[in-house]
C-alpha cells in the first residue's frame, strides 16, 4: 500500500503522455525493429535521416513507463582537435552545446515538465565519454551519438560500460569522420554483422525528414 507521502508525490508528477514515436520510411522501421530486438545497435546515416530522433524516442517511451531507470546519453566532445580541458567554463558547460540536440530530442517526447522531473531526479545523464571508464549502468538505455568522431578503443569502452537489463545504442554518420584515422563506427559496422544481439542499421537520403531538400542537396553535392 502506498504511504500518504507517496500518494501526494503522484499528485504533484505533471500529467503528460509520451509522444508517439511514427517511423516515416522503411529503414526507419528496420532501425526500431533492430533496437527493440537487439540489445546493441549500431545506426549510420545522415544529418536529419533519424537516428538520434528514434533513439531518443524509444528510450523516453520506456523511462517513461518504468522499463528501464536510466537514460544515459554520450558522446565524443573532442572533434575540432581541440581538448575538452582547454575549453572555458565547468565540465557541465564544457559538455552543454554537444549534448543540446539530444536535450531536445528528450524534451519533445517528454514534455518540459517531465524532462526536468526525470533529470531532477538523475534518471536522464549526460556523461562524456572521458570520465566513463569504470562505472556500470544497469536497467539502463545507453545513447552515443556522434560516434563517427569516435576511435576503436572509445567504443569498446563505452559498450564495456552495459549493465544488467541495458541497452546500447551508437549512433552516427560514417561520411562525416572528423579523425585522422578510420572511424570506430564504421570499423564496428563493418565487423559485427551477422552476431547475434547484435543490430546493424543504415539510413539513406531518403529518410531525411527535416526538409526534403536536405537529401537532394546533399545527394547532389556527391554526383
Amino acid at each position: 500500500m502506498k504511504t500518504r507521502r507517496e500518494r501526494r508525490d503522484e499528485r504533484k508528477r505533471p500529467v503528460h503522455k509520451v509522444k508517439a514515436l511514427e517511423a516515416k520510411t522503411e529503414n526507419q522501421r528496420d532501425y526500431i525493429r533492430a533496437i527493440v530486438e537487439n540489445d546493441i545497435v549500431f545506426c549510420s546515416g545522415p544529418a536529419g535521416s533519424g537516428k538520434s530522433f528514434i533513439a531518443a524516442g524509444i528510450a523516453a517511451q520506456h523511462l517513461h513507463h518504468k522499463r528501464i531507470e536510466r537514460v544515459i546519453v554520450s558522446r565524443p566532445l573532442v572533434c575540432t582537435g581541440k581538448d575538452i580541458g582547454a575549453m572555458p567554463g565547468d565540465m557541465g558547460e564544457k559538455i552543454a552545446p554537444y549534448l543540446l540536440p539530444m536535450k531536445e530530442n528528450l524534451k519533445h517526447f517528454l514534455g518540459q515538465a517531465y524532462y526536468g522531473l526525470y533529470s531532477n531526479d538523475g534518471q536522464i545523464q549526460y556523461k562524456p565519454l572521458e570520465v566513463m571508464r569504470g562505472s556500470t549502468f544497469h536497467n539502463s538505455y545507453m545513447i552515443l551519438d556522434e560516434a563517427q568522431n569516435c576511435t576503436e578503443d572509445q567504443i569498446k569502452m563505452f559498450v564495456s560500460r552495459m549493465g544488467e537489463n541495458s541497452k546500447v545504442i551508437i549512433n552516427g554518420d560514417v561520411e562525416q569522420n572528423d579523425l585522422r584515422g578510420r572511424s570506430g563506427l564504421s570499423f564496428c559496422m563493418d565487423r559485427l554483422h551477422g552476431i547475434e544481439g547484435i543490430g546493424i542499421c543504415e539510413l539513406e537520403y531518403d529518410d531525411i525528414q527535416r526538409n526534403g531538400i536536405i537529401g537532394t542537396f546533399l545527394r547532389a553535392l556527391e554526383n
